[in-house]
């Protein structure tokens, strides 16, 4: 995999992530390995993030799917934390600061920042992408842009479950 390591590549960076996502979940129709293969994507081409994966919903709560880093929160209802709240609202979550969020659930301490980008299918949401940095203030529109991309792109294949 190439990776752009100078900082003023970063968007060049990107664009490689997005294009790497998008050809792995060409790969296979199975929704949990091409899950499983876009986490290590992102978590090689995203600098500074300490956590990156998947939850997916069941019900009125989020299960932990694919991901990459320490172990995690295996649920979360909905409505809570970062996660619940952008599952419940249909809404990507930006937050600079976790430990300001109401409700934060901590999975892992080391976490200051976080994405959380709903997957949605015919108005549905299915899951979320959850992105942790130990940086505070580490998510931007330009990360929301390409990370969002990622998304649609999983949103559009029609997966096998089970």
């Amino acid at each position: 995999m190439y990776r752009v390591k100078r900082q003023d590549d970063v968007q060049k960076n990107y664009q490689l992530m997005a294009y790497m996502a998008k050809r792995v979940l060409e790969d296979d129709r199975d929704l949990i390995a091409g899950l499983a293969n876009v986490s290590a994507v992102i978590n090689g081409y995203m600098e500074r993030i300490n956590w990156v994966g998947f939850y997916l919903r069941k019900g009125d709560e989020l299960v932990l799917g694919p991901f990459q880093g320490l172990p995690a929160c295996m649920r979360i209802p909905l409505g809570k934390g970062v996660c619940g709240t952008a599952a419940a609202r249909n809404e990507t979550q930006v937050v600079a600061d976790v430990h300001a969020f109401p409700g934060h659930i901590a999975c892992d301490s080391a976490s200051n920042s976080e994405i959380v980008i709903p997957l949605c299918k015919n108005g549905e949401v299915f899951g979320v992408l959850d992105v942790d940095s130990p940086e505070l203030n580490r998510f931007g529109a330009l990360e929301e842009q390409y990370l969002s991309e990622i998304c649609d792109a999983i949103a559009k294949y029609d997966y096998m479950v089970g």
